[in-house]
């Protein structure tokens, strides 16, 4: 997948998330906002796994357990939902460990709890893979 193609399956997630937020507003749950956002993003054609699991992998070897992703996007974007206060460092620390894992190259947080979503709408990019 190319810069430009990512760049407009990005403007899709935006633009699902805020239309979410202009019908619900903040104050809900991130379940909710899953949900919502998830039937939006399948409104724009786009491919959605939502729960999406990551093996744990310690010194070689598959755990039991996973970390789970709220949503990946067209099998390469990551979207952690947060209904927070604000977007903390240690928000930013998963995503970035999660594309990790996954081995991504793009992250989006999203906080429903924001009164301006653009404010609460944040992109990261897997430093260990090759820039988009």
């Amino acid at each position: 997948m190319n810069k430009d193609e990512i760049n407009l399956i990005t403007g899709k997630i935006l633009d699902a998330a805020i239309e979410v937020h202009k019908i619900l507003g903040p104050g809900l749950l991130e379940s909710v906002y899953e949900e919502c956002l998830i039937d939006e993003l399948k409104n724009r054609n786009l491919n959605v796994q939502r729960q999406y699991p990551i093996p744990i992998v310690y010194k070689g070897k598959h755990l039991e357990k996973n970390f789970i992703i709220d949503i990946l996007v067209e099998e390469e974007i990551i979207i952690e939902l947060k209904t927070v206060d604000k977007i903390q460092p240690i928000h930013e620390a998963q995503l970035l460990t999660y594309l990790k894992l996954a081995e991504k190259k793009l992250g989006i947080i999203i906080n429903f709890n924001d009164v301006l979503l653009k404010n609460g709408f944040k992109r990261l990019l897997n430093g260990k893979l090759p820039e988009l």
